[in-house]
């Protein structure tokens, strides 16, 4: 196998919430939901840097898809990062994240690893870390 991820997807409770947090709160794009004509194939996606593509699927569509029971997300199961260029990026879009109603787990402040960083959570609990790490910039 590769070591390559190509596209992470969220089950989410709510798809037009989620879609309207992720492109209206945080600025992501999106054509939106694709995929309605289709039983349990209504889909979001938006494509990130590096050819990396987050896609919102109901979480019972994704359950079903699957073929396992629907259960709660686990907030600590793991987490995704947005690494900055810059400390004060960190405070912006945990500001832009707060205001398009993510919760803020933990305020940004600074790393043991030297850098500046802070958690919240979606509208379906997904852990997202913010963080400014030197020795990790993003291209």
């Amino acid at each position: 196998m590769e070591a390559r991820i190509s596209l992470i997807t969220l089950g989410v409770a709510d798809l037009e919430r989620s879609v309207a947090f992720y492109r209206d709160g945080l600025g992501l794009p999106t054509e939106g939901i694709i995929g309605t004509e289709f039983e349990h194939g209504a889909v979001a996606f938006f494509p990130l840097a590096g050819g990396v593509t987050l896609a919102l699927w109901a979480q019972a569509d994704l359950a079903h898809d699957a073929g396992l029971p629907v259960k709660p997300v686990s907030p600590t199961g793991f987490a995704l990062a947005h690494n900055v260029r810059a400390q004060t990026e960190v405070d912006a879009v945990m500001a832009a994240a707060g205001q398009a109603g993510a919760q803020v787990v933990k305020q940004a402040q600074p790393t043991f690893y030297g850098g500046y960083a802070g958690y919240f959570q979606d509208p379906d609990g997904h852990l997202w870390e913010v963080a400014w790490n030197p020795a990790i910039l993003p291209d």
